[in-house]
């Protein structure tokens, strides 16, 4: 026999989550003018959408009285409408970066089986901010508040290669590094670093430990936070193309999309 609280139970639960269909429908025109960061002509907006021009035009008339959209007078094309900005600056203003990665650290200690961590810009060099230990007995021992090393350690050549140079060279010449940025072999690693979106340390700073590291940006494309990975370099794989690589990327990615990054 059937349970009458369960039943209305999930009735109510369908209720909850039904949507609008036209509103979704319509949704997925300013989707396709974000993900293409550009004007774009009714056309090629409604094909990106995945609908005709005679059925994208009128949401696309609706939207323009909202301020969601705006047409271009010279070209035609549509952008995205005053409306459309204030509610992308409000959403920014309202997002805690370090919450949002504080969140997501847990998960990703799991996934990597590694101690991992998120670095800010201090005062006057990046500081740890919060660690979440390695899900294993073997595990790399941090400090909340410890100043990264610039030249040495993941995070400081995550923010070496994003960060102000005038920044960068106080805080190497505070850690005994002074001039650091104009050695040649410094200056590959942080291009190698901008290249691949990643710093890799094995045994730099402590022997045995490898670490890596990745940038998280905001929307006008500034770092924000680095979030390395750290463990005994028998545990933790350095290829830019292995899978603790591609799961850093992955959380960093995340991350700065919810910033506003694209």
């Amino acid at each position: 026999m059937e349970n009458p609280k369960s039943s209305s139970a999930l009735e109510n639960k369908k209720a909850n989550s039904r949507g609008i269909q036209s509103v979704e429908v319509g949704g997925k025109l300013l989707q396709a003018l974000v993900a293409s960061g550009q004007g774009m002509a009714l056309k090629d907006l409604a094909q990106a959408a995945g609908m005709s021009p005679a059925k994208a035009h009128p949401y696309l008339v609706s939207f323009g009285k909202l301020g969601l959209i705006t047409q271009d007078a010279s070209s035609g094309q549509y952008g995205l409408g005053t409306l459309a900005l204030q509610l992308g600056l409000i959403a920014l203003k309202q997002v805690d970066p370090v919450r949002l990665a504080i969140n997501a650290l847990p998960q990703l200690a799991l996934d990597l089986g590694c101690t991992v961590c998120v670095a800010v810009w201090g005062e006057h060099a990046p500081v740890i901010v919060r660690v979440e230990e390695a899900p294993t007995a073997v595990r790399v021992a941090m400090r909340h508040g410890t100043p990264a090393s610039i030249r040495h350690t993941g995070t400081g050549k995550v923010f070496a290669a994003y960060w102000p140079r005038q920044d960068i060279e106080q805080a190497l010449k505070a850690q005994g590094q002074g001039g650091a940025l104009d050695d040649p072999a410094f200056a590959k690693e942080l291009a190698q670093v901008r290249k691949n979106g990643l710093s890799v340390v094995k045994g730099e700073l402590l022997l045995g430990i490898n670490a890596m590291a990745v940038p998280v940006f905001d929307g006008q494309g500034r770092l924000v936070m680095a979030i390395a990975a750290l463990a005994p370099s028998a545990l933790l794989d350095l290829d830019p193309k292995g899978k603790p690589a591609s799961l850093l990327k992955a959380a960093a990615k995340a991350l700065s999309e919810s910033l506003g990054a694209t």
